[in-house]
């Protein structure tokens, strides 16, 4: 057994289509197929349910994929332990986020490059539960999401603060703060109803006997932010976009009557123990980066603006 050939049946469980899966490894599809052949000839079980097309995996199958991903990813965490005694850590970090901490993600990503400079990054923007995936099928080395999985190794990084974005000319422009029921009742522009973020604040309008009926509805944070400019709209958000998007021109900070935090927001990484090499550099900056003081000094500075404004 090789590891090529492990390759190839990750790849191909990933891709559920065999000539996908070549392109994606680099090799014919005939030469992707024998080689998982002679894998299911050497274990002695069927690995790949074939007909006319690719159906999936067998029973069997499943199993040697779940071996294959871990055995991946120990040959990776070798070669990065190994890099690490050398010249420095190398290889590329894996890492997962939920859409709504992304616009905080450089506070983490940056200081890494700067103290791994060898090293890189991918980042893959994704919901709760894709993450959660990733990181037991060994295809993230960590992420930063919502904490919510008791079974992760976690650290937490920051509590999401909800304010309201409104234009300076609007009905609560001069309010030091607003009830939700009263943010409820602007011309609203909120993420849409399948992103985490806009469940908790759908909880939060309903715990003022509110109910939100938004606009415009976006995916993406930026997509949000894209119908800010202008004057016409308002949101709810949450305090980390500011560290990337700030407050539009013609608009101001208002915060909310509520609870203080919301739910936190932390850096979680996969079920190998230890973490890989990369996983175990991008904690050890994550206890150092200040995340929670960083963006709440941010959201104090814009808090402060607006009340001199």
């Amino acid at each position: 057994m090789q590891l090529r050939q492990l390759e190839y049946l990750v790849a191909l469980a990933r891709e559920r289509h065999f000539a996908r899966a070549a392109a994606a490894c680099f090799v014919s599809q005939p030469s992707l197929s024998a080689a998982i052949r002679r894998l299911e000839h050497e274990l002695h079980v069927p690995i790949v349910r074939r007909g006319r097309r690719y159906e999936g995996l067998t029973p069997e199958g499943e199993v040697v994929l779940a071996w294959a991903h871990r055995m991946l990813a120990e040959r990776d965490a070798l070669r990065q332990e190994l890099s690490a005694l050398g010249d420095g850590l190398t290889g590329t970090l894996r890492l997962g986020v939920v859409p709504t901490a992304l616009p905080a993600a450089s506070l983490l990503t940056t200081p890494f490059c700067d103290r791994h400079p060898r090293a890189r990054v991918s980042i893959e923007s994704l919901s709760s539960a894709d993450i959660t995936h990733g990181l037991a099928e060994f295809e993230l080395d960590a992420a930063m999401t919502y904490l919510d999985d008791d079974s992760m190794r976690r650290l937490p990084l920051y509590e999401e603060r909800y304010v309201l974005l409104t234009p300076t000319d609007g009905p609560l422009a001069a309010a030091s703060t607003a009830r939700w029921a009263q943010a409820a009742a602007l011309p609203l522009c909120l993420l849409g109803p399948r992103m985490r973020n806009r469940r908790i604040i759908d909880e939060c309008f309903a715990a003022d006997g509110a109910t939100a009926a938004p606009a415009i509805e976006s995916d993406s944070v930026a997509g949000l932010y894209a119908h800010l400019p202008g004057g016409r709209w308002s949101s709810v958000i949450s305090h980390a976009w500011l560290h990337m998007f700030g407050v539009p021109e013609g608009m101001r900070v208002v915060p909310l009557e509520g609870p203080a935090h919301g739910p936190r927001v932390g850096l979680v990484t996969g079920p190998d123990d230890p973490p890989s090499v990369l996983a175990a550099a991008l904690v050890a900056v994550a206890r150092e980066a200040g995340v929670r003081e960083a963006l709440d000094e941010r959201l104090r500075t814009y808090l402060e603006t607006a009340d001199t404004g």
